[in-house]
Protein backbone atom coordinates (compact mmCIF):
# COMPACT_ATOMS: atom_id res chain seq x y z
CA UNK A 1 0.00 0.00 0.00
CA UNK A 2 1.11 3.51 -0.74
CA UNK A 3 -0.35 5.20 2.31
CA UNK A 4 2.08 8.11 2.55
CA UNK A 5 1.79 9.05 -1.13
CA UNK A 6 -2.01 8.86 -0.95
CA UNK A 7 -2.08 10.94 2.24
CA UNK A 8 0.11 13.58 0.57
CA UNK A 9 -2.18 13.62 -2.46
CA UNK A 10 -5.39 14.09 -0.48
CA UNK A 11 -3.76 16.64 1.82
CA UNK A 12 -2.51 18.63 -1.17
CA UNK A 13 -5.93 18.45 -2.83
CA UNK A 14 -7.62 19.57 0.38
CA UNK A 15 -5.13 22.45 0.71
CA UNK A 16 -5.82 23.58 -2.89
CA UNK A 17 -9.59 23.47 -2.31
CA UNK A 18 -9.21 25.30 0.99
CA UNK A 19 -7.24 28.07 -0.75
CA UNK A 20 -9.87 28.32 -3.50
CA UNK A 21 -12.76 28.39 -1.06
CA UNK A 22 -11.05 31.08 1.01
CA UNK A 23 -10.59 33.22 -2.14
CA UNK A 24 -14.36 33.26 -2.68
CA UNK A 25 -15.36 33.52 0.98
CA UNK A 26 -16.45 29.91 1.62
CA UNK A 27 -14.28 29.47 4.72
CA UNK A 28 -16.25 26.73 6.47
CA UNK A 29 -16.59 24.69 3.26
CA UNK A 30 -12.87 25.02 2.62
CA UNK A 31 -12.03 23.70 6.08
CA UNK A 32 -14.56 20.85 5.97
CA UNK A 33 -14.00 19.82 2.34
CA UNK A 34 -13.59 16.07 1.74
CA UNK A 35 -13.11 15.05 5.37
CA UNK A 36 -14.62 11.67 4.47
CA UNK A 37 -11.44 10.89 2.50
CA UNK A 38 -9.76 10.27 5.85
CA UNK A 39 -12.33 7.64 6.87
CA UNK A 40 -11.21 3.99 6.61
CA UNK A 41 -13.79 3.27 3.89
CA UNK A 42 -12.19 5.81 1.56
CA UNK A 43 -8.62 6.09 2.82
CA UNK A 44 -7.76 2.37 2.69
CA UNK A 45 -9.08 2.06 -0.87
CA UNK A 46 -7.04 5.12 -1.80
CA UNK A 47 -3.90 3.51 -0.39
CA UNK A 48 -4.52 0.18 -2.13
CA UNK A 49 -5.31 1.67 -5.56
CA UNK A 50 -3.06 4.75 -5.42
CA UNK A 51 -1.42 5.72 -8.73
CA UNK A 52 -0.79 9.44 -8.35
CA UNK A 53 -2.11 10.43 -11.76
CA UNK A 54 -5.83 9.79 -11.31
CA UNK A 55 -8.38 8.97 -8.66
CA UNK A 56 -7.83 5.60 -6.98
CA UNK A 57 -11.63 5.21 -7.14
CA UNK A 58 -11.35 4.68 -10.91
CA UNK A 59 -8.86 1.86 -10.37
CA UNK A 60 -11.09 0.27 -7.71
CA UNK A 61 -14.01 0.50 -10.13
CA UNK A 62 -12.02 -1.24 -12.87
CA UNK A 63 -11.11 -4.11 -10.56
CA UNK A 64 -14.39 -4.58 -8.68
CA UNK A 65 -16.95 -3.19 -11.12
CA UNK A 66 -17.88 -0.42 -8.65
CA UNK A 67 -16.12 1.83 -6.18
CA UNK A 68 -17.18 1.45 -2.56
CA UNK A 69 -15.02 4.46 -1.71
CA UNK A 70 -16.81 6.63 -4.29
CA UNK A 71 -20.27 5.49 -3.16
CA UNK A 72 -19.29 6.43 0.38
CA UNK A 73 -17.74 9.74 -0.70
CA UNK A 74 -20.52 11.06 -2.93
CA UNK A 75 -23.12 10.33 -0.28
CA UNK A 76 -21.37 12.53 2.27
CA UNK A 77 -20.10 15.47 0.24
CA UNK A 78 -22.63 17.98 -1.04
CA UNK A 79 -20.26 19.47 -3.62
CA UNK A 80 -20.78 16.40 -5.85
CA UNK A 81 -23.82 16.56 -8.13
CA UNK A 82 -24.31 12.84 -7.49
CA UNK A 83 -25.20 13.70 -3.88
CA UNK A 84 -28.25 15.53 -5.27
CA UNK A 85 -29.79 12.64 -7.23
CA UNK A 86 -33.36 11.88 -6.26
CA UNK A 87 -36.59 10.61 -7.73
CA UNK A 88 -38.45 13.17 -9.80
CA UNK A 89 -41.92 14.21 -8.74
CA UNK A 90 -42.87 13.11 -12.27
CA UNK A 91 -42.99 9.29 -12.09
CA UNK A 92 -42.08 9.08 -15.81
CA UNK A 93 -38.67 10.70 -15.24
CA UNK A 94 -37.17 8.36 -12.65
CA UNK A 95 -33.99 9.54 -10.92
CA UNK A 96 -32.82 13.02 -11.86
CA UNK A 97 -30.43 15.68 -10.58
CA UNK A 98 -31.87 18.22 -8.18
CA UNK A 99 -30.81 21.86 -8.32
CA UNK A 100 -27.76 22.34 -6.12
CA UNK A 101 -27.39 25.30 -3.78
CA UNK A 102 -25.01 27.81 -5.36
CA UNK A 103 -22.36 27.50 -2.65
CA UNK A 104 -21.98 23.79 -3.42
CA UNK A 105 -21.77 24.43 -7.16
CA UNK A 106 -18.94 26.85 -6.42
CA UNK A 107 -17.23 24.26 -4.22
CA UNK A 108 -17.66 21.71 -7.04
CA UNK A 109 -15.99 24.16 -9.43
CA UNK A 110 -13.10 24.69 -7.01
CA UNK A 111 -12.86 20.93 -6.42
CA UNK A 112 -12.52 20.30 -10.16
CA UNK A 113 -9.81 22.94 -10.50
CA UNK A 114 -7.92 21.51 -7.52
CA UNK A 115 -8.20 17.94 -8.82
CA UNK A 116 -6.84 19.01 -12.20
CA UNK A 117 -3.93 20.81 -10.54
CA UNK A 118 -3.26 17.88 -8.23
CA UNK A 119 -3.15 15.19 -10.92
CA UNK A 120 -1.76 17.20 -13.84
CA UNK A 121 0.90 18.99 -11.79
CA UNK A 122 3.08 21.20 -14.06
CA UNK A 123 0.95 20.30 -17.11
CA UNK A 124 -2.06 22.07 -15.61
CA UNK A 125 -3.60 24.96 -17.52
CA UNK A 126 -6.75 26.92 -16.76
CA UNK A 127 -8.35 25.21 -19.78
CA UNK A 128 -7.86 21.69 -18.35
CA UNK A 129 -10.89 21.56 -15.99
CA UNK A 130 -13.20 22.74 -18.79
CA UNK A 131 -11.79 20.20 -21.25
CA UNK A 132 -12.23 17.38 -18.72
CA UNK A 133 -15.79 18.46 -17.94
CA UNK A 134 -16.78 18.77 -21.59
CA UNK A 135 -15.50 15.25 -22.33
CA UNK A 136 -17.97 13.84 -19.83
CA UNK A 137 -20.77 16.41 -19.89
CA UNK A 138 -22.67 14.78 -22.77
CA UNK A 139 -23.09 11.62 -20.68
CA UNK A 140 -24.63 13.45 -17.72
CA UNK A 141 -28.09 13.79 -19.23
CA UNK A 142 -30.59 14.30 -16.42
CA UNK A 143 -28.06 13.38 -13.74
CA UNK A 144 -27.15 17.03 -13.19
CA UNK A 145 -29.81 19.72 -12.96
CA UNK A 146 -29.75 22.05 -16.00
CA UNK A 147 -29.21 25.19 -13.90
CA UNK A 148 -26.42 23.51 -11.93
CA UNK A 149 -24.77 22.36 -15.16
CA UNK A 150 -25.13 25.83 -16.68
CA UNK A 151 -23.46 27.59 -13.73
CA UNK A 152 -20.64 25.05 -13.51
CA UNK A 153 -19.99 25.28 -17.26
CA UNK A 154 -20.09 29.10 -17.13
CA UNK A 155 -17.46 29.16 -14.36
CA UNK A 156 -15.23 26.62 -16.11
CA UNK A 157 -15.42 28.64 -19.35
CA UNK A 158 -14.61 31.85 -17.51
CA UNK A 159 -11.62 30.15 -15.89
CA UNK A 160 -10.38 28.94 -19.29
CA UNK A 161 -10.81 32.35 -20.92
CA UNK A 162 -10.04 34.83 -18.14
CA UNK A 163 -8.03 32.97 -15.48
CA UNK A 164 -8.44 31.94 -11.89
CA UNK A 165 -8.11 35.30 -10.17
CA UNK A 166 -10.78 36.98 -12.28
CA UNK A 167 -13.11 33.97 -11.97
CA UNK A 168 -12.74 33.84 -8.17
CA UNK A 169 -13.37 37.58 -7.94
CA UNK A 170 -16.49 37.19 -10.09
CA UNK A 171 -17.72 34.32 -7.91
CA UNK A 172 -17.20 36.29 -4.71
CA UNK A 173 -18.78 39.51 -6.00
CA UNK A 174 -21.66 38.20 -8.11
CA UNK A 175 -22.30 34.47 -7.82
CA UNK A 176 -22.20 34.15 -4.03
CA UNK A 177 -23.49 37.61 -3.15
CA UNK A 178 -26.46 37.01 -0.82
CA UNK A 179 -26.56 33.29 -1.71
CA UNK A 180 -24.42 31.66 0.96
Amino acid sequence: MKALQHLKTINHHKWLVCQGCFKVGLYKQGLLHDLSKYSPTEFLVGCKFYQGTRSPNNAEREVKGYSAAWLHHKGRNRHHYEYWLDYSTDPNEGIIGMKMPVRYVVEMFIDRVAASKNYMKEKYTDQAPLEYYEKGAARLGKMIHPETAELLHQLLKMLAEEGEEKTCSYIRKYVLKNKK
